[in-house]
């Protein structure tokens, strides 16, 4: 595990190339270097022969193509009107706190499911826009950046002495997201946040931007720049592996400051199957954690976010059970977000 040095903070480099090997110490040297990555840090660099760079690259253009296209284009395939919270989302939609929002855009894909018996709120047929080029282009990058999160889980699994294959039989309709992120050229940026701190809801995210702005926030509360590093994903953990490791991984708050230049970024959250119930998977005497429904708890903190999900609530068209506050997880900044 290599260590990159960014001022007075410091955030691990792990290879993850031999957990595609036959030989069980190659995958098991792989999953200690990530078990120790996440647990003193939770934010990390990932690279590894199995990265695909033309497909990012792909993915890229595919995006800015999107993206140039006039908003009433766009807004046919309002996220609004999907059935998994699939589609367009424009500026504005997002608000992490009230009466605030990011000057960004994007378009969210989910896993496509096209069956009926695991239907859910997040699991269904997925929103394209009449695009052949970027239906195949996004679900190509989709499926790649899956599959190296699938030989993470592998990893998760040997790092929580588990049997390797533990998560398998919870990943089969998984509602983990893509999203292509678009931040628009903003001269009047200043040196402020953007996103607000949050930490991701899911088990752990693998982020490919294509410029800075990210900030991580450390163990002394202070934020720091993450340098974008070629050939490289970003990788954090999230709300659902801090219950899974029974705290040994704690979710990392981050938010991305306004930047001034043209920005993308195309984070792909992995969870578990919609009905998994998310506890403690290691032995212990003590869990630190209450019993959380995988799905249920994603799409509450989806819906505190979303304004057309905030309206059907308002409205009494779309009742929430056991929903937690967003800012249930992770360490808490001592400072303003501002």
């Amino acid at each position: 595990m290599v260590m990159i040095m960014n001022e007075s903070y410091v955030l691990p480099m792990v290879d993850i190339s031999k957990l595609t090997s036959h030989k069980a110490p190659d995958r098991l040297e792989v999953a200690k270097a990530l078990d120790q990555a996440c647990k003193d840090v939770g934010f990390l660099y990932i690279h590894g022969t199995q990265l695909k760079p033309e497909l990012f690259q792909q993915l890229v253009n595919t995006a800015q193509a999107y993206f140039a296209q006039d908003e009433n284009i766009k807004m046919q395939n309002y996220i609004g009107n999907s059935q998994n919270h699939s589609g367009y989302v424009p500026i504005g939609e997002e608000q992490f706190k009230a009466n605030t929002y990011d000057l960004k855009e994007a378009y969210d894909v989910n896993y496509d499911y096209s069956g009926f018996t695991e239907l859910r709120p997040l699991v269904g047929p997925n929103q394209w826009p009449n695009d052949l080029q970027f239906k195949t282009h996004v679900q190509n990058y989709y499926q790649h950046i899956k599959d190296i999160g699938h030989q993470l889980f592998h990893a998760f699994a040997l790092a929580l002495n588990l049997e390797e294959d533990y998560f398998d039989a919870h990943l089969k309709h998984a509602p983990s997201q893509l999203r292509l992120i678009h931040y628009p050229y903003n001269p009047d940026a200043s040196d402020s946040a953007g996103i607000g701190a949050h930490t991701d809801y899911e088990c752990f995210t693998l982020l490919f931007p294509t410029a800075e702005g990210l900030q991580v926030l450390n163990k002394d509360a202070e934020w720091m720049d993450i340098p974008l590093i070629e050939n490289t994903l970003i990788m954090n953990i999230g709300d659902m592996m801090e219950i899974l490791s029974n705290g040994r991984y704690l979710a990392t708050k981050h938010r991305v400051k306004k930047v001034k230049e043209e920005r993308y970024s195309f984070p792909l959250f992995f969870s578990c199957d919609y009905d998994y119930l998310i506890q403690p998977v290691v032995e212990t005497d003590q869990p630190k954690y209450a019993p959380l429904k995988g799905g249920e708890h994603l799409f509450n903190q989806t819906a505190q976010t979303f304004q057309y999900l905030k309206k059907r609530i308002e409205q009494g068209d779309l009742v929430l059970s056991n929903a937690r506050p967003l800012y249930s997880f992770g360490m808490n900044e001592t400072e303003t977000d501002a």
